[in-house]
């Protein structure tokens, strides 16, 4: 009994990783190259000409969009559950894929991972799953097997809306997403010129309605979308502040997301450089590997709840 939830204990832990990590990595955005010529005559040729926000905007989702790939790293915390770092390369030509590694550095969340032996853990993006690797100690109550594997498919069927939304993030969503989401709240302001990360940079923030966004800015159903507002209600998010930072070459340089939850407030922060790395993500060997849905099988649990 003690094994079994420990090992529940352990999913969970894996799966929140999940959730929370490919919000920083599926949103990452950028395009080819940083820096070098341009950047000032391009800021110069916008404030002569006192381009709109909105206009701005649209110009850096179509940059973005013809994006490869970039280096991301982010902080995320959440009340006194966790909070926690992600660092990593990730490529979006066809879905989203890369290795990034999560590390916990506070709240409940990371003493429930010290329990099973470790505070990191490496995650690689595929077509198909995401995988995320474990301790040994995680390892010894799973029959030596150290990856846990995620089917994409998996997670909608387990998860609810929740998980449906992950689902088609992970396959479906751009780097450009993230600017998207101010284009589509409909409010949009300029904040003004800010340095990020060494850059001359602009601001931009707004207020988007959570639930409205992901029905905007996702191919999920009206059932789908039924459950995932109905699961966000229950987390007690509504709205969501976002702010980015987006530098003269129409390259998104840094994103702040923030919201109020159930579990306190949630605040995301993530960091872009690097357009155009060389990505790799390879499957894991097989006999290291445990489907989480055949964990969930044999500990009798039907969903992703501890």
């Amino acid at each position: 009994m003690k094994t079994r939830r420990a090992r529940r204990t352990a999913v969970s832990i894996a799966v929140a990783a999940a959730l929370t990590g490919v919000a920083a990595c599926s949103s990452a955005g950028g395009s080819r190259g940083t820096g070098g010529s341009g950047t000032e005559d391009r800021a110069g040729a916008r404030a002569a000409t006192r381009v709109s926000p909105v206009a701005e905007l649209r110009a850096a989702e179509k940059s973005t969009d013809a994006a490869d790939s970039a280096r991301v790293r982010s902080t995320t915390t959440m009340g006194s559950l966790l909070s926690m770092t992600t660092d990593g390369s990730l490529a979006w030509d066809h879905g989203i894929s890369g290795t990034v590694t999560i590390t916990y550095t506070g709240g409940s969340t990371a003493e429930l991972m010290r329990k099973l032996g470790t505070t990191s853990m490496e995650a690689r993006y595929l077509p198909d799953a995401y995988y995320a690797r474990m301790s040994d100690t995680f390892a010894a109550q799973t029959g030596g097997k150290h990856w846990i594997r995620y089917g994409y498919g998996d997670l909608a069927s387990v998860a609810g809306g929740s998980g449906a939304l992950l689902k088609d993030q992970m396959q479906n969503t751009t780097p450009n997403k993230s600017v998207q989401m101010l284009l589509a709240s409909g409010d949009v302001r300029k904040v003004g010129e800010e340095k990020v990360d060494g850059q001359a940079t602009t601001h931009y923030a707004g207020t988007v309605d959570v639930t409205d966004l992901a029905g905007r800015s996702s191919s999920l159903t009206a059932g789908q979308l039924a459950a995932l507002k109905k699961q966000l209600t229950q987390a007690g998010v509504s709205t969501e502040t976002v702010d980015i930072w987006v530098n003269g070459q129409d390259l998104l340089v840094k994103k702040t997301e923030k919201a109020a939850t159930a579990n306190g407030t949630m605040t995301q922060t993530a960091h872009y450089s690097d357009y155009g790395v060389k990505v790799s993500a390879q499957v894991p060997p097989a006999g290291d590997t445990e489907d989480f849905k055949a964990l969930l099988k044999a500990q009798g649990a039907t969903g992703l709840t501890s």
